[in-house]
């Protein structure tokens, strides 16, 4: 049987999901599972990363049953996961010592306030390209070897490791013979010096983490080690962090190219090439992927709450039953007084840093209902990405001619038509809107030689293209307001 299937594996933040594409890039199946979110204490976040494991592993083979798949007709295995979220686990057993510490935790601030105090903020920048913040996971590898008994005497006889989600998986598919992770997520530690390509020994000691609990680090695009299902090995040949796999998902191959993806948080990349460019507007800068031979670099601008404010207003404060809903109600508030949703639920990400802000609703007014908050929740995300647009325009120097989009969020219409408003700029979204899994597939496939990156540029296709159609000075009257309503968040939980 010739082997005409890639496998993507898209771990996120509150589903695993599995994409099967055909050797044309079209997408056969997809299966998807949602897990627990557990919240132990206000402001931690965690997840089981057993029941990661068995999600993600259980909708691969769903896929595959679905669609009546032999194991030997599948050429490759691309990861994308959910980046910075922390595991440790034991060597022998393979089991975690702790749940999975998630990016949107906040916990470890004081550690962070702890670092800035030692003065470390320069060095962080310059060498990790990142900002001293909680959202990374060197903080959160010292706080479970800090606050687990015994972890860090077990740590420091390498008998534990330390890795994000991508390394767990990889080290359980391969029944524990690969300790591994790629570039783009090495870069979201806080401990990866993205000059060096290497382990940086001065965070290593700030943190109190041994060398030994890391994960070896390797290209996007290389072979990490065979998955057997059914007696067949299939290469795992792909790995990249969500947002990066969504960049190269999309084909944004050309320094100035960008994307947003609108999931659980909002993220948009822009590719700066061989590049390291150090932003002075509260962006980070990242590794986009390590592909033949050579490493891409982006800046990247991080909204914590994007997606999750919607799920936020299903299953916190029930004022829809499904996600979807949230467009039919936010059309019947279009054109009414304005409401503000600043949704800093986990602090505010780029370009402000706050991690003492919190979420609040401005404007209420008694005619106030659910439909404003509602329509006022999805502008949220949109006035997000405007304010990173700002920020990369600033840094680069380059104005932004449209914005590619994917994610789930991208579906929403009127969210999108209100993002290209917001903007003054043309948002284009693509016929098939899982660029995420869709960029694990290509580094795969990439890797084994079934396609090429001219491939992708060839396979992408523009569904929908939003214009603006709103008056500048609606445009500066709605975005003032925004700004006015963030600032009146910040530093709400600081002494």
């Amino acid at each position: 049987m010739s082997k005409k299937f890639i496998l993507a594996i898209d771990q996120g933040t509150t589903s695993s999901r599995t994409v099967l594409f055909n050797e044309g890039g079209g997408i056969v199946g997809i299966a998807q599972q949602e897990f627990r979110q557990i919240f132990p204490q206000s402001g931690w976040v965690e997840h089981d990363p057993r029941e990661i494991l068995s999600t993600q592993l259980g909708t691969l083979n769903k896929v595959m049953a679905d669609h009546k798949v032999n194991p030997s007709s599948v050429a490759a295995i691309g990861i994308t996961n959910q980046r910075e979220t922390t595991v440790v686990w034991d060597r022998k057993t393979g089991e975690p010592i702790y749940n999975a510490i998630v990016w949107q935790d906040k916990r470890t601030a004081p550690i962070c306030e702890e670092l800035k105090s030692q003065g470390l903020e320069d060095h962080v920048r310059k060498t990790t390209g990142l900002v001293i913040d909680s959202y990374f996971s060197g903080t959160k590898v010292k706080w479970i070897l800090d606050n687990v008994a015994g972890a860090r005497d077990r740590a420091a006889k390498g008998e534990l490791a330390f890795g994000t989600i991508d390394s767990w998986l990889i080290w359980h598919m391969t029944k524990g013979k690969v300790h591994a992770t790629d570039y783009t997520n090495a870069s979201r530690t806080m401990l990866y010096d993205i000059r060096q390509l290497k382990w940086d020994e001065k965070m290593l000691d700030a943190l109190q983490i041994p060398k030994s609990l890391l994960p070896d680090v390797k290209p996007s695009a290389h072979h990490f080690g065979d998955f057997v299902i059914d007696g067949k090995s299939i290469p795992v040949a792909g790995v990249a962090g969500d947002q990066q796999a969504a960049l190269f998902g999309q084909a944004c191959f050309k320094p100035g190219m960008a994307k947003n993806t609108y999931g659980t948080g909002c993220f948009m990349l822009m590719n700066t090439g061989t590049n390291i460019q150090l932003s002075k507007n509260g962006l980070i800068t990242t590794i986009a992927w390590g592909l033949e031979g050579k490493v891409d670099y982006a800046l990247e601008g991080s909204v914590f709450i994007a997606g999750a404010a919607v799920q936020w207003l299903r299953d916190s404060v029930h004022l829809i039953d499904q996600s979807k809903d949230s467009e039919y109600f936010a059309a019947k508030a279009l054109g009414s007084n304005e409401v503000y949703v600043v949704p800093a639920f986990a602090g505010l990400g780029a370009p402000y840093w706050d991690m003492y802000a919190r979420g609040a609703i401005f404007g209420l007014t008694r005619d106030t209902g659910k439909d404003h908050i509602i329509k006022a929740t999805l502008e949220s995300l949109a006035y997000q990405t405007k304010d990173l647009v700002n920020a990369m325009q600033e840094d680069s120097g380059i104005r932004l001619a449209s914005l590619k989009v994917d994610g789930g969020a991208c579906a929403n219409n009127i969210l999108m038509q209100f993002q290209s408003d917001i903007l003054g700029t043309e948002v284009d979204r693509p016929e098939v809107i899982e660029s995420t899994a869709m960029g694990a597939a290509y580094l795969a496939a990439i890797q084994i030689g079934m396609w090429k990156k001219d491939d992708i540029i060839k396979n992408r296709k523009i569904e929908k293209c939003f214009k603006p159609s709103m008056d500048d000075s609606v445009r500066n009257k709605l975005y003032s307001g925004w700004k006015k309503a963030v600032k009146r968040t910040m530093g709400w939980m600081s002494e």
